[in-house]
């Protein structure tokens, strides 16, 4: 049966290095207390005006490519995963497409935020099984660095985030031991809130409980972007993390074993679990309920913190590279995030 596999993979993570030390120059924290709640040293920003969250995608999927033994004239199809494009529109997949200087083939973003790896894998899978396509390159990049919160308003989500991009080429094989198995998706909107960018958007804060705006915003810009949205500063990501924590913990086991039990294996059979890193604490937490061990477990938030789209294939990347992910070994792929959307992938490395 034909499935799609991993042919290439490779991760691009800026030069400049953000200790915990560094933050509390900008803000009331300090290394031990984001440590604590976070598990997070340091993470990388990209250069300001330098690189974009698509040219990061670029960097890594040159690697990919490379990997896959294919030049940018085999892709037929990008998927660009990403919750912090270089532009509101259009989106970073047609400006990988001309930096590569591909062909005119189709280019498809997700905004799945933290699993936009796995939802863009899913659809890339599909593409594969269907033979619609050969090459597809799959990116997941991000450049949150250039929309935090730098004060100790913001300190709550801003230590969290790093820049970084990660990219696989997918190709069809017919290897019964390669490939990916299965993907599962999920998604509940009731808690949308509770891990949003909301301000600006085209609501223009009604849906937020204030009064519809008149003509007299249009002086101002419309009301996409609202007088009181810029004098209160409220114009930043927002978390409620014990709300995130208290369901992340929750969905993580829950589409983990989904993944494994459609196939036919336990968790004694999986070889290496790569989850979306989002938090040290969540990944020690699912580890723990699954009773897996450390060698069954990668985590690399502790250097680059939580990269969203880019997390899962930054850390597949460098788990593949210290040995840790080796052919024939079964691998779970499984991300938590804004949204909520939740999903999780099965392969045969």
């Amino acid at each position: 049966m034909l499935r799609s596999k991993i042919a290439g993979i490779g991760h691009y993570v800026p030069d400049w290095v953000v200790s915990n030390d560094d933050l509390t120059k900008v803000m009331d924290t300090s290394d031990e207390w984001i440590q604590e709640r976070t598990g997070i040293r340091e993470r990388r920003y990209g250069a300001r005006h330098q690189e974009s969250t698509s040219s990061m995608g670029v960097a890594a999927a040159k690697i990919a490519m490379e990997n896959a033994g294919v030049g940018p004239e085999d892709i037929d199809f990008v998927i660009f995963a990403t919750l912090s494009p270089d532009y509101y529109f259009p989106g970073c997949g047609v400006l990988v497409q001309r930096a590569l200087k591909m062909r005119d083939v189709g280019a498809l973003d997700v905004r799945n935020q933290c699993s936009g790896f796995i939802y863009g894998l899913s659809v890339g899978d599909q593409f594969i099984r269907s033979g619609m396509y050969k090459n597809i390159l799959l990116i997941g990049a991000e450049f949150h660095s250039m929309g935090l919160d730098f004060s100790t308003r913001g300190r709550n989500v801003t230590v969290i985030f790093g820049d970084g991009a990660g990219a696989v080429v997918l190709q069809p094989t017919e290897d019964e031991n390669e490939g990916v198995l299965s993907t599962h998706l999920h998604s509940d909107g009731e808690y949308a809130e509770k891990l949003a960018f909301i301000n600006p958007g085209s609501h223009g804060g009604y849906h937020l409980g204030t009064d519809r705006f008149g003509y007299e915003d249009l002086e101002f810009g419309g009301v996409f972007l609202t007088p009181k949205m810029w004098e209160e500063q409220d114009l930043f990501p927002n978390m409620e993390g014990q709300a995130v924590f208290k369901i992340a913990v929750q969905k993580f086991p829950e589409v983990i074993m989904e993944a494994l039990e459609a196939n036919g294996y336990g968790i004694s059979d999986l070889d290496m679990l790569i989850p979306h890193q989002a938090n040290l604490r969540i990944s020690q937490f699912v580890q723990k309920r699954l009773q897996l061990r450390d060698d069954q477990v990668f985590n690399n938030i502790q250097k680059y913190g939580n990269t969203t789209a880019a997390s899962v294939p930054i850390a597949l990347c460098e788990a593949w590279q210290e040995g840790k992910v080796k052919k024939g070994d079964l691998v779970c792929l499984a991300a938590f995030g804004s949204g909520f959307t939740w999903g999780s992938a099965l392969l045969r490395w």
